[in-house]
């Protein structure tokens, strides 16, 4: 079996060590013994960006929360048109680092696509900083609404956070969550804030294969 090296480290807000390893042609981001991404698994992270994109129009105005490997952002690309824009907002500026570096392959030029603009900031202050804004906002941070990496990011997901999203939304707009689980309670408060939500179960990998993820399509 081919080892597990690590490339890189990077410390995340709240002190946690994030690191970058690579298998073989394979490369994971790793938080402590939690693999948080793998360029092996981008079903469901793709289906965050065509089950959003399927719904608004091709030149519509998205913000990503997260960059990961850029599978959302790739997908979103794929399916926009030309006038689209598409703000990505990262927390960790060496997951950028490592897409423009040695992830570059599996970043496949989409950083530098001139819808694009990278914001490296928490995604919860861009929001928050972005009223009636954008047509769809596709949050894909943390683990979902169970979050692994920092307390802060819960702030995203509650009844607080969803109501700033909401209003972060042009009319009809979408929030669209990734979750590496289902959370009836997290569904529930969708609801409350006033989204009509629609849950939909991908697998992890493109093939079809893999554990089962989550997206919620909450719309205004």
């Amino acid at each position: 079996m081919l080892p597990r090296l690590v490339i890189d480290t990077a410390i995340v807000p709240g002190g946690a060590e994030m690191r970058l390893v690579q298998r073989g042609r394979d490369w994971f981001i790793m938080l402590g013994r939690e693999e948080l991404m793998s360029s092996r698994m981008s079903g469901s992270e793709e289906a965050l960006a065509t089950l959003a994109c399927d719904r608004v129009g091709a030149d519509a105005r998205l913000l990503i929360g997260g960059y990961g490997m850029g599978f959302t952002l790739r997908a979103a690309l794929a399916q926009l048109g030309p006038k689209a824009h598409v703000a990505v907002a990262e927390l960790v500026p060496a997951v950028i680092a490592w897409a423009r570096g040695p992830m570059t392959e599996i970043a496949a030029g989409c950083l530098d696509d001139p819808r694009v603009e990278i914001v490296l900031d928490d995604v919860g202050a861009v929001i928050a900083a972005s009223p009636r804004h954008y047509d769809a906002i596709l949050l894909d941070v943390d683990n979902g609404p169970d979050g692994l990496t920092r307390a802060d990011n819960d702030r995203l997901y509650s009844a607080g956070g969803l109501a700033v999203a909401k209003a972060a939304l042009r009319p009809g707009g979408l929030l669209t969550i990734w979750s590496a689980a289902p959370d009836p309670a997290f569904a529930r408060a969708l609801v409350r804030a006033g989204f009509r939500v629609e849950e939909v179960a991908i697998r992890a990998r493109a093939s079809g294969k893999g554990a089962r993820h989550v997206i919620w399509i909450a719309s205004i």
